[in-house]
């Protein structure tokens, strides 16, 4: 059964570590239907990132066209805004807590940002 836009409510459970890999949950921008996959997330400074390193994958260009996003995590589900980060240093910032230590740190990428409600 599908979470609803309209129903789904904020959870009170806080999500507290910096790296987890949560299901983000996106409106299609073509169908309208709800559109899930797990990704890697990051959370720094109260919001919440997702990054790539192109904006082609489905979930990015969802988000893009349809805002408004879900975060199911620990059976609890969030729901926020998502909008694009164009601050280069950002970018670099959340590729490195996401990928600490590893090479791929440094590879240019692509992030999103969640404004929890």
């Amino acid at each position: 059964m599908g979470l609803n836009y309209l129903t789904a409510k904020k959870s009170r459970m806080e999500i507290t570590e910096e790296r987890f890999r949560p299901i983000l949950i996106t409106k299609g921008r073509k169908t309208g239907k709800e559109h899930s996959v797990m990704l890697r997330a990051i959370k720094y400074n109260d919001k919440i990132y997702f990054s790539r390193h192109k904006p082609d994958g489905d979930w990015f260009q969802n988000a893009m066209a349809n805002p408004q996003v879900k975060i199911k995590y620990k059976d609890s589900v969030f729901i926020g805004i998502a909008k694009k980060i164009t601050d280069d240093s950002l970018n670099e910032k959340i590729s490195q807590l996401k990928y600490p230590g590893e090479e791929r740190a440094n590879e240019k990428r692509i992030a999103i940002e969640i404004t929890l409600d």
